[in-house]
């Protein structure tokens, strides 16, 4: 008997996932970190806390089908909005399968003209960072919901 495809899209989902989460903010990176051990514990999240180490890692991953995350959380503010704009582009402008990864963008911003600007430059989400810990277990409770139970992401195809 098949599986439902839900459960279908959750196993190919989590098949070796990996989360790269982009944030230099050690305070968040804690509560990003404790959120999703409770709601992602079969996820892996590589953490880096600059565009640099990003695209380093990026860059290194893209040619190793199993390294490449299944999708990217990017802090718009790194430390200014110009540098994550900055990441953002530059992560969309990469080879395939780079620049097919999602990229949530999470900010402390609610400005409107920053939401919508993340969505023309290519952002798959963007979401306001809360401002306590019930808040943050929350959002990673419908994050897996959502980017890990329900959704197909899209299969990592290699260009030459």
């Amino acid at each position: 008997m098949p599986l439902p495809i839900d459960q279908v899209i959750s196993q190919a989902n989590f098949k070796r996932a990996k989360v790269l989460i982009i944030e230099d903010s050690a305070d968040h990176w804690m509560l990003i970190r404790n959120a999703m051990e409770r709601y992602l514990p079969e996820i892996n999240p590589v953490h880096v806390d600059t565009s640099e180490k990003a695209l380093t890692l990026l860059q290194d991953w893209s040619t190793q089908e199993w390294e490449i995350p299944k999708l990217i959380f990017q802090d718009l503010y790194l430390p200014n909005r110009e540098n994550g704009w900055h990441l953002l582009e530059q992560i969309k402008s990469m080879a395939a399968p780079c620049n097919r990864i999602p990229v949530v963008m999470l900010s402390s911003s609610n400005n409107r003209a920053d939401i919508e600007e993340a969505y023309l430059r290519g952002s798959a989400s963007y979401l306001v960072k809360p401002t306590n810990f019930e808040t943050w277990l929350t959002y990673f409770r419908e994050l897996r919901a959502y980017w890990w139970e329900t959704v197909t992401l899209p299969p990592m195809q290699f260009s030459l």
